[in-house]
Formats: C-alpha cells, structure tokens, sequence
C-alpha cells in the first residue's frame, strides 16, 4: 500500500471492512440468507485470524497490483492487517488509535480509532451495535456459487459507496468494495479460525525507529 494520501484511506477502509469479517465454524447457513448469516457472525465470532488477496480497478477498469497478507481482529475495535506482498504495509488498532506504517517511506499515521472507523463497518462488526443503525441491508442475487449482501452506509463519511458481501456455508468469502472514486476492492479471505486466542502484543504498536510519526487528530 505504498500510495498517496487518498489512497491510504481507501486502503483502510478496505482493511477496517475485512478484518471484520472472518469464518464461522461449527455453524450451518446454507439455507439461510446473507443478512441472517452475518448477523450470527457478529453476535458469535469475538476474534479471528486468517489471509487475504486482495486485487482492485479504477473507475476505468484497469487493475492494479494485487496484494496478500494476514489479518486478524479482536473486539471491540482491534485488529491487525498486514500486507507482505508485492510491498510490506501495516495497519494496527489498540481499540484506542489506528496507526498506519508505510515503511518505504518510513512513516506512521496515528488516527483516533473513532475517527478512522467513524461510521465504517468495523463500527458494528467489531462492537455491539446493531447493523441497521448505520446501514442499508439489501439482500442481492447469488453468484459464484454465494449469497450475497449489500451494506449502504447511512452517513456520507464511511468512506465507500456499498460493500458487497458474499457468504457460502456461513462463512464470509468476498467483499467488494466501492469507493467514491469508483474504484473497485475485491478481497479473498483464507484459512479462517474463528474465535482463536492471539496474543495482546498483535494489537499493540510501536512507532519503528527512525519512522515520522504523523497524528491525523
């Protein structure tokens, strides 16, 4: 994610959406409907880890370098998204910040976490809230083999337009996102572990020596 400024925000809100969503098992959903399926994600899944592959187009269809890594998350409101390929990038939430690290530029920025998640999806799927509250849930046609569910952010300052969320077995497989700038995110999430212990130290950050710390409060 080694991007300008607005990019970054496109980047975390992506990462805020997925590391949110993570596998359900021991739980059967085929029959049931999208919206049923991610809202017994929320009620029962406190923690998760597993990879990603993310790929996106811009609003003419060309496609930039796709992208993979790890992610896990904890609630309410930690969680840690790692790229490792082709770049290394992190984003880390104690629950109170959201710190930001670019190491090819050697820079940190440190954003309230309620200003960073504002009224994402991590919002709700890292809390207790209820889905409703700050989104329009509207069931969509299966595809690729999954149900599908769109989010319509309630307030103009979420970041995207609608993320797309596509379930199979009741487990979370894709998002794609939309933003503003038409740009496109599609994410694939493997090797989910739902409600694993990690460890506190995944969710702690420390500003890397000789790294510019940038505070976006």
């Amino acid at each position: 994610m080694n991007v300008d400024f607005s990019n970054r925000r496109r980047v975390l809100a992506a990462a805020i959406v997925w590391c949110g969503l993570a596998g359900l098992p021991g739980f059967s959903w085929a029959a049931e409907p999208a919206q049923a399926q991610l809202q017994a994600f929320v009620s029962k899944v406190k923690s998760a880890t597993g990879q990603f592959s993310q790929e996106r187009t811009d609003g003419k269809g060309a496609a930039q370098k796709p992208q993979s890594g790890a992610f896990a998350f904890q609630r309410p409101g930690k969680f840690r998204w790692e790229v490792r390929a082709p770049y290394e990038q992190l984003i880390v939430s104690d629950g109170q910040h959201v710190y930001q690290y670019d190491p090819d530029l050697e820079q940190v920025t440190e954003r309230r976490a309620s200003q960073a998640v504002g009224a994402s999806p991590a919002a709700l799927l890292f809390g207790s809230g209820s889905l409703d509250e700050a989104f329009n849930l509207q069931p969509q046609p299966d595809r690729d083999g999954l149900q599908w569910l769109r989010a319509v952010p309630k307030t103009p300052d979420a970041g995207f337009v609608h993320a797309d969320i596509g379930f199979s077995g009741g487990l979370p497989r894709r998002l794609e996102l939309l933003d503003a700038f038409a740009q496109v995110s599609r994410i694939v999430f493997t090797d989910l572990k739902a409600n694993p212990d990690i460890p506190a130290g995944q969710f702690k950050f420390t500003v890397p020596k000789g790294a510019d710390l940038v505070k976006m409060d």
